[in-house]
């Protein structure tokens, strides 16, 4: 009985202690690297295998995962994997063989067909046995290294993911020179920051990067380009998708409505090359927001540095994992400094011990000794005098070394190569102590060297810039019919047996007017009740201001008649709104939605009353101001209306829009950000250049997006003249032209040849532009710099036509000088509009709710 109690253990005694066990072992000898070396445990023991076999050949990476499993105790799949994904990375590991593919996804071939040596760098920056402390391996036959000896932030340029028990991480890789940068930065005692920086490019947003700290994130998106009305190109994609996953997502986008597209190709080879055929009247720009709205074209990542660090867990930032690694590589460097001393110092020492031993024929001092002893006390008695310089004292081993220098040596000693070589240990020694006191800049002249040696080839790829936040429901394709029953007061998209409405997308808010002078908004649904009395349905977009809505109504069952002009900018959602007086038996008598602000002219027909003769007068909403919704209106009339009717269809009455272009993000704005291009109205255009020389009108849709390539933009006006010099790559002449623009909406016109060897050399859209041309020396003679007018130099040609020929002297420079003065006329802007320009730019006042909310 005493035996049985002594077996009995809770069981959850048992799962606790295993448990915390299993969980400290995945995360300090599987999933989490160490800040130290920047390397999880498998890919500590691969280098530490590889480089036992360097020989400068490549080996069979099965022969590496093989030579690796005498330190790894897990199944070789393992650390094959590890040793593609290290070598993906392509800076520790030099690759031989199918090695898979970054951007595709294609997994690299069998261990047994590729190969793989490690590169110069991790030669030179991630070994030294010297340096190195070693522990037993897992089954106790080898040594292995508790950390690999890095001068260098390899954690931060590789970047690394895992997932322990409970635990994981996730860093960023970063620039390599970038990183050296910042660590000399660091060394210098300046700050500096660090983005992340991927091999598969792409552009990301580091906004809310918060020094790559856990709560973070980056926003990446895929590079497209507009290639021609039908075509975008796909030619970087973002960190952590393939070409394959981006593609699907674009699918699945296409199969749901969200984006139109008629095929998908991918072209992908030793780049990214994916192409995306539009269907037919799908905006190009449109689909670009769209594909960066619902698919992966944009992801957000959100980093959570957390590593080990004396074998505990630790969450830091980006800058302090640097700042230690900078520290760590600063401690290692002088470590290796004081063994290099202490290794001079020795060769020092015995050389000038050899030289007095030979020097002086102390040898001949152990002629007559018989015993070994006595060899050692004569050896060290003949030393005593000559030893006093000495940078230690001399040991029994160092005169033990003495008595085994060969006859031959000694007969051929030259004591003049002997001093030099004295000298140069000594020049060696006073070197080495000078870097140990100059450390830092010894370590600033490291970094250097090793952003010389290469750090060539690894400029940034990924593009930073601030991303403009994309509307969703802006961009979404309308893929759906709307349909109302007006009888039964029902809206959404299965009532298809009733009224048809208009086409939506799936995510976008509808408003409704009723009868009773009641207002709300709802979400898209299949069927929605919202009462009866409809009198008209749309599809509504937060804090649109230049939609306004005509309204005349009748306060209360017989009362007086109020007529309002009003935005609806934000709301509740799902909420309904009065927006009558509020007084029962209310009635809207007309209504009209406008989406530019159109006030029109109504006809306003009264009932026959005794005290009135005029039955019948015009209203002009073009002479109400636009107020809040929540206003009561002006008095139309106090007497009881028959009908109203439409007179005279209206024009905006809104002031021309101001459009500002944000040279950040690329795009247009109505909200003062970046720089102003002008007021807009109606039909008016941006001109566009680029430095390829193709010139484009576009709308001012704040919709529109703008390439890297532009090098002009500005308001577009019919009869400024465009002026250009070029270099004519088939004439090898340069030439001047000006020209004005056609009115062609979003047709690229090419105004240069197509020679790959010309190029502009100057563009203007100024009226009297002005340079200076500077020529090359010939046979000695300089020729005198020369200011040209262009607006005199040449007339306002067509734009196919090749201009004149600009100088027939070779020319050296073209300076660009500030242009004269010219005055434009001031556009005519009406009076009422500008009266009107509040309802555009400032706040409409929507009574509390001020935002839709679900």
């Amino acid at each position: 009985m005493h035996i049985e109690e002594e077996s009995i253990k809770k069981v959850s005694g048992m799962y606790q202690e295993w448990f915390l066990d299993y969980a400290s072992y995945v995360i300090l000898e599987r999933a989490i690297p160490s800040i130290y070396d920047g390397l999880k445990p498998v890919q500590r023991r691969i280098l530490h295998s590889m480089r036992e076999l360097e020989d400068g050949r490549y080996n069979k990476v099965a022969n590496i995962v093989g030579n690796t499993m005498k330190y790894h105790p897990h199944g070789d799949g393992a650390i094959s994997d590890a040793i593609v994904q290290v070598g993906q990375k392509d800076l520790l590991i030099d690759m031989q063989g199918n090695w898979g593919n970054v951007y595709t996804g294609d997994r690299a071939a069998a261990a047994r067909y590729i190969e793989a040596r490690l590169t110069k760098f991790a030669l030179e920056v991630v070994f030294n046995p010297k340096t190195t402390e070693w522990q037993p391996s897992y089954d106790g036959r080898n040594k292995e290294p508790i950390d690999l000896p890095i001068k260098f932030p390899l954690l931060l340029a590789q970047g690394v993911e895992g997932i322990a028990v409970g635990l994981s991480t996730k860093i960023l890789p970063h620039n390599f020179n970038e990183l050296i940068d910042a660590s000399i930065a660091h060394l210098r005692g300046k700050k500096f920051q660090v983005f992340p920086d991927f091999q598969t490019a792409g552009l990301i947003d580091v906004s809310d990067y918060n020094d790559g700290l856990r709560g973070g994130k980056v926003r990446v998106r895929a590079k497209i380009s507009q290639e021609d009305k039908t075509l975008l190109k796909i030619t970087e994609i973002p960190y952590g998708t393939t070409t394959g996953s981006l593609i699907d997502s674009i699918l699945k986008a296409n199969d749901k409505g969200k984006i139109k597209i008629k095929k998908i190709e991918d072209n992908t080879a030793a780049e990214v090359e994916i192409l995306v055929h539009l269907a037919a009247g799908i905006s190009p720009d449109k689909t670009i927001d769209a594909l960066y709205a619902f698919t992966d074209c944009e992801i957000s990542i959100s980093p959570n540095a957390c590593v080990i660090n004396d074998k505990h867990p630790e969450f830091l930032t980006v800058s302090e994992i640097l700042r230690f690694n900078t520290d760590n590589t600063l401690k290692l460097l002088k470590r290796e400094l004081e063994i290099e001393l202490d290794e001079l110092q020795e060769q020092w020492h015995f050389s000038s011990l050899e030289r007095i031993f030979i020097e002086n024929r102390i040898y001949h001092d152990i002629e007559e000794e018989e015993t070994w002893e006595g060899v050692i006390d004569a050896i060290h008695t003949g030393l005593q005098p000559h030893i006093s310089h000495l940078l230690r004292d001399v040991t029994e081993e160092d005169i033990v070394r003495l008595t085994e220098i060969k006859i031959k040596r000694i007969s051929k000693f030259d004591l003049d190569k002997a001093q030099q070589y004295l000298d140069s240990l000594e020049d060696k020694i006073a070197a080495v102590k000078n870097n140990l006191d100059n450390l830092v800049d010894f370590a600033v002249d490291y970094f250097k060297n090793l952003k010389t040696k290469y750090g060539k080839d690894k400029v940034r790829k990924t593009e930073i810039r601030t991303f403009d936040n994309i509307d969703a429901t802006k961009v979404a394709v309308a893929n759906t019919r709307f349909y109302v029953d007006r009888v039964e007061g029902f809206i959404g998209t299965s009532l298809k047996k009733d009224e048809y409405a208009f086409e939506c997308s799936d995510i976008d808010d509808i408003i409704v007017f009723k009868q009773d002078g009641s207002m709300l908004i709802t979400k898209v649904d299949v069927k929605t009740f919202v009462g009866k009395g409809i009198i008209h349905i749309g599809v509504w977009r937060k804090n649109d201001k230049r939609t306004i809505y005509n309204l005349i109504y009748r306060d209360g069952k017989n009362g007086p008649a109020y007529q309002k002009r009003f935005a609806v900018t934000g709301i509740t959602r799902d909420k309904e709104y009065d927006l009558t007086n509020g007084n029962k038996g209310s009635e809207v008598l007309y209504f009209s939605a406008n989406p530019n602000g159109e006030a029109e002219v109504v006809s306003v027909i009264l009932k026959t009353h005794q005290r009135i003769k005029k039955l019948k007068f015009d209203l002009d909403f073009a002479d109400l101001a636009v107020k809040g919704r929540v206003s009561k209106g002006n008095l139309v009339t106090k007497y009881p209306i028959k009908k109203i009717e439409l007179k005279e269809e209206g024009i905006s009455t809104l002031a021309p829009r101001q459009i500002w272009y944000d040279p950040i993000v690329r795009r247009l704005n109505a909200d003062e950000r970046g720089d102003l291009l002008g007021s807009f109205k109606g039909d008016d255009k941006i001109l566009t250049i680029n430095s390829i020389g193709e010139a484009k009108l576009v709308s001012f849709d704040l919709g529109n997006r703008f390439d890297d390539e532009m090098t002009i933009i500005e308001k577009w006006k019919p009869a400024k003249p465009i002026t250009c010099i070029y270099f004519d790559g088939t004439k090898d002449k340069y030439f001047v032209k000006r020209f004005v623009l056609e009115d062609t909406l979003n047709t690229q016109v090419f105004f240069i040849n197509e020679d790959e060897k010309s190029e502009i050399k100057f563009i203007s859209t100024d009226y009297f532009p002005m340079i200076e041309l500077q020529f090359s020396k010939i046979k000695g003679i300089e020729r005198e710099e020369e200011v040209v007018n262009l607006e005199q130099f040449i007339a306002v040609k067509g734009i196919k036509a090749q201009g004149n020929q600009l100088t027939t002297y070779k020319l050296k420079n073209i300076v660009t000088l500030e242009s004269l003065p010219y005055e434009e006329p001031e556009e005519d802007i009406n009076e009422e509009d500008e009266e009107q320009q509040p309802t555009l730019f400032d706040e409409v006042t929507d009574g509390v709710d001020n935002n839709v909310e679900e």
